[in-house]
């Protein structure tokens, strides 16, 4: 029985590396399809958070949120990260593509692949959004402008909504589109 769950934790620690490996892959696949970048300053609707998806379906979220946060590290650190500080780093990286790991709480539902890709997308919004009206209105300044719009300091609950909205809401779509792709090869392998 040792051995067993010996062999299962080194499998699910390869996994999880192989996972991160290709969630990187994919972030330095910059031109389209895999890759359309939004704005100047970070944002882009990409395939990254897919792997960590996959793997908080098969392993669960004691393998995906750690794998999330290490993501968010080395895409911060390979990919050409743009942050505002420390804070902002740990923020728009380290914790947003950790609350990606939250996909692994739907393990074990019947509809957990795809409720897994809308909650780490979520999640990972919900991380941006507080980075953006918390750290990046200081970077930004009282006014802004966005899709032709001007954003007041008043109104950076706004702008952060919008703005992070934008890609998050691409991403979403992405996820679930490849997680639907994906779901019938997915449940041949073994767990």
């Amino acid at each position: 029985m040792m051995k067993n769950t010996k062999n299962s934790t080194v499998y699910s620690l390869c996994e999880s590396a192989i996972m991160i490996a290709l969630a990187a892959v994919f972030s330095l696949l910059r031109f389209p399809p895999f890759r359309i970048d939004l704005w100047a300053n970070g944002g882009s609707i990409d395939f990254v958070m897919v792997p960590i998806i996959i793997l908080g379906w098969r392993r669960g979220f004691k393998w995906a949120i750690p794998a999330g946060l290490a993501l968010g590290l080395v895409e911060c650190l390979i990919g050409g990260g743009i942050g505002w500080g420390l804070p902002s780093v740990l923020l728009d990286y380290v914790l947003a593509f950790g609350a990606v790991g939250v996909a692994g709480f739907f393990r074990n539902e019947k509809w957990g692949l795809y409720a897994g890709a809308v909650a780490a997308s979520v999640a990972r919004f919900v991380i941006h959004f507080v980075a953006g009206v918390t750290i990046w209105k200081l970077a930004v300044g009282d006014s802004v402008e966005l899709f032709g719009m001007s954003f007041g300091g008043d109104t950076a609950y706004l702008y952060s909504l919008v703005y992070n909205g934008s890609y998050m809401l691409g991403n979403m779509l992405i996820a679930l589109a490849v997680v639907l792709l994906l779901s019938k090869p997915l449940k041949k392998l073994p767990k």
